[in-house]
C-alpha cells in the first residue's frame, strides 16, 4: 500500500489520530463485561470482554512504546509489512513481523502480552500498514501508558537502540 493511498484509507474507514502515532477507529467492543476478580490483571471497575480497532501506520511516524494491561492481538489487513517491536516483562526486547511473506518469517497475526512495552513500524519507504488490533479485557486509554526514553533507558538500557528509536523524547501534551 503507497503512501498515496493513506488519506483514501483515513476518510473511507473514519480513521483519527492516535496518541501513540498513526490512525486508528473502533470498530467494535463486546457488550460483555468483566472484572478484575476473574482476571490476574489490575484495574478498577469493569471492562468489556474485548474491543477491535482498525490501526494505519505509515514509514514517516512509529507507534511510540506503550503498555496494556491487556493482552493484544493484530491481525494484518494490507500494506506493507508492519514491525511489532517488544520489550517483554522480563526485559528480553523482540522484533515481530506482521505480514503475508512467511518465508521472510512475517506472520498474519502477532500477539502482545499484557504488561509487555511495545510499538511498530513501517520499514518500507513511502508506505504505509493497515492492522487490525483486538485487546482483551477490552482497551480503555486509562489502562494505556506511553513512556519517555529516559524512563525505558533507567531500567533497560541494554536496548538503546531501539529505544531511541521507537519512544517519545518527551510525552505530547
Amino acid at each position: 500500500m503507497h503512501i498515496e493511498t493513506l488519506d483514501y484509507w483515513v476518510t473511507k474507514l473514519e480513521l483519527e489520530p492516535h496518541p501513540e502515532g498513526g490512525f486508528y477507529k473502533q470498530t467494535f467492543t463486546s457488550h460483555e463485561n468483566i472484572t478484575n476478580r476473574e482476571l490476574s490483571t489490575d484495574f478498577h471497575g469493569q471492562r468489556t470482554l474485548f474491543s477491535s480497532i482498525y490501526f494505519l501506520l505509515t514509514d514517516k511516524n512509529v507507534s511510540h512504546f506503550h503498555r496494556l494491561k491487556s493482552d493484544e492481538l493484530w491481525y494484518f489487513h494490507g500494506g506493507s509489512s508492519l514491525s511489532v517491536h517488544v520489550i517483554h516483562e522480563s526485559g528480553e526486547y523482540r522484533e515481530y513481523k506482521l505480514g503475508l511473506d512467511l518465508e521472510k518469517g512475517e506472520t498474519p497475526q502477532v500477539l502482545v502480552p499484557k504488561n509487555a512495552i511495545f510499538g511498530s513500524s513501517v520499514a518500507a519507504e513511502n508506505s504505509c500498514s493497515l492492522v487490525g488490533c483486538m485487546v482483551s479485557p477490552g482497551f480503555v486509554f486509562e489502562d494505556f501508558e506511553l513512556f519517555t526514553q529516559a524512563e525505558l533507558l533507567e531500567k533497560y538500557p541494554q536496548h538503546e537502540e531501539i529505544i531511541r528509536k521507537m519512544a517519545y523524547e518527551v510525552l505530547p501534551e
